[in-house]
């Protein structure tokens, strides 16, 4: 048996009369950039994330880029990050030739809000918090420290749609919830798209304008802008799976709880979910030792893996001019070692998921 470590068209397939019909709509409609499908979807993830405004972009990537810009922070300006996160996050900041401060992620793999105060420094803007492989990081005492020393708080929920802390929403927390709809993700696009959702009006407004060349009438360019538009096309397919959006994540934390109980390996360390966060396993993501010798193992049984993330972003070649070291932030490392993605995706049958957890618990 194969199993791929994820299956997009599984989704597809279940609601496929309502995406067929929704891009058939939009193709006939003649109207194909910032229209009335962009509007819809925009109004629709308002609800759905219980925000006052929404700003659909081209990508996640765009929405931490414009969230840091839109905050004015930029050159010399610091902006404190965990050190296991995604490069898409640094990115955020470094492209606005501002600073990362990293520190490192707690057991459930996200930011360690106990050392967000010692990287403080008077050149500290914002924090940039990532809710990792679909789990609501400690967002209370986050924001309680944000507020204490009045920074900006930046929330990466690309991995998060519709994961909660305390019954409140990821990206509901901070000044800008960032959010990715790369085609793996649970709320997925049909190809690159992303979002801002706020609850300030001048903050969204400053990103509607930068989406758009920086202009609110065509031609009359307030500020300087970039071309990051959401697309009728992934607005209108995007507006068709979030009305399933709870069952779609209802399902992955099914599957997670199969995977919770299947799996006795004492070589392998299974993912831990905080009190009063909540995870919809955009990624279940085991640790072990001797991970490529797991991985070697599972893929000699046609179960296919990935590795979220095998280099951290301090000590990434391209981040070399910040001066890091291997050895620095030892848990991030660490993790970079151990962590496994499992497959977990939309459609998965219990025949797939069982084949998976006796090779793991063969190894």
């Amino acid at each position: 048996m194969q199993i791929k470590c994820n299956v997009l068209d599984r989704q597809f397939q279940m609601h496929q009369e309502e995406y067929e019909e929704a891009a058939l709509r939009v193709l006939r409609s003649g109207w194909y950039i910032l229209g009335k499908e962009v509007e819809q979807f925009e109004e629709a993830f308002v609800v759905y994330t219980g925000r006052k405004y929404c700003v659909g972009l081209n990508s996640g990537l765009d929405a931490l880029i414009m969230s840091v810009r839109a905050l004015g922070i930029g050159a010399g300006d610091e902006v404190i990050v965990q050190a296991n996160t995604y490069i898409a996050t640094v990115l955020g900041i470094t492209e606005n030739k501002a600073v990362p401060v990293f520190i490192e992620p707690d057991e459930y793999f996200n930011m360690d809000a106990e050392q967000i105060e010692q990287a403080i420094t008077p050149r500290t803007k914002a924090v940039m918090v990532t809710h990792l492989y679909g789990q609501a990081s400690n967002m209370e005492r986050i924001a309680q420290i944000a507020e204490k020393h009045q920074l900006a708080l930046i929330e990466d929920c690309a991995q998060s749609h519709g994961a909660c802390f305390g019954g409140k929403m990821t990206g509901s927390f901070g000044i800008s919830g960032c959010f990715s709809f790369y085609p793996t993700k649970n709320l997925g696009a049909f190809g690159d798209a992303g979002a801002v959702v706020t609850d300030d009006k001048a903050f969204a407004d400053q990103i509607r304008m930068m989406r758009n060349y920086g202009s609110r009438v065509r031609y009359y360019n307030e500020i300087e802008g970039l071309n990051s538009r959401l697309d009728e096309m992934q607005a209108a397919l995007l507006r068709v799976k979030l009305k399933y959006m709870d069952e779609l994540n209802d399902e992955r934390k099914k599957l997670a709880a199969v995977y919770d109980r299947g799996i006795k390996n004492d070589k392998i360390i299974l993912p831990k979910v905080r009190n009063g966060a909540d995870s919809i396993y955009h990624q279940y993501v085991i640790r072990c030792k001797g991970r490529e010798k797991l991985q070697k193992f599972l893929q000699e049984r046609d179960i296919q893996t990935q590795i979220h993330y095998p280099i951290p972003p301090h000590l990434a070649d391209c981040y070399r001019y910040l001066g890091h070291e291997k050895g620095e932030f030892l848990l991030a490392e660490q993790y970079a070692r151990e962590v496994l993605s499992l497959p977990i995706y939309t459609g998965m049958t219990d025949e797939e998921q069982q084949y998976v957890i006796a090779a793991l618990n063969a190894f």
